[in-house]
C-alpha cells in the first residue's frame, strides 16, 4: 500500500524519520510518540515539564498540539514539531503569529518505505515568554547543531 493510500484512509501515523529523531533531536521529551511502540499516554493531557520537546503529531489534527506548543514556549520551553507544509491552515496562522520559525525541508520526508505526499517543515518555538528579539535559544546553540554561533 501507498503512502499516498494510506494517508487518504486517515491513517496519518508517520515514525519520525530517523536522521530527525535520533540524530537532532535524540534526548527530547516526546509527548506524541507513534503508537505501538509501547508508550500508553495521551501528550495532551498531560504536562510537558522537560525543556526541550520534539513532536511529530498526527498530520490529520495537529491543532491541539499545535497550541500545546505555543503555551510550553511561552513558559520558557524550546519546541520542535514536524508539521505539513500546509500555509491555508489555523494552526499555520496560530504558529506565525506566535513568532514560530518556520525550517522547510527541501523534497519529500522520507518516511518508512516512500516519500511523503506532501511538503514538511520544522517550526520552531521559543523565547516567548521572554520576547526577546533575535533570541537564540540555548538548545539551538552551536555544540547540538552543528554550527550556529549565539550571540
Amino acid at each position: 500500500m501507498s503512502v499516498e493510500t494510506r494517508y487518504r484512509k486517515g491513517n496519518d501515523e508517520y515514525a519520525t524519520p530517523a536522521w530527525l529523531k535520533d540524530d537532532l533531536f535524540s534526548g527530547w521529551f516526546d509527548p506524541c510518540p507513534l503508537s505501538g511502540y509501547g508508550q500508553k499516554f495521551d501528550g495532551l493531557n498531560i504536562d510537558w515539564i522537560a525543556d526541550r520537546i520534539f513532536v511529530n503529531p498526527p498530520y490529520s489534527n495537529p491543532l491541539p498540539w499545535v497550541k500545546k506548543a505555543i503555551e510550553a514556549a511561552k513558559n520558557g520551553k524550546t519546541v520542535v514539531l514536524l508539521l505539513k507544509h500546509d500555509t491555508s491552515t489555523r494552526w499555520y496562522s496560530l504558529l506565525h503569529e506566535a513568532g514560530a520559525h518556520f525550517l522547510l525541508i527541501g523534497g519529500r520526508l522520507q518516511f518508512t518505505d516512500s516519500p511523503a505526499p506532501f511538503p514538511s517543515v520544522l517550526v520552531v518555538l521559543s523565547c516567548l515568554a521572554r520576547k526577546e528579539v533575535g533570541c537564540v535559544p540555548a538548545s539551538l546553540d552551536h555544540k547540538e547543531f552543528g554550527g550556529i554561533e549565539r550571540n
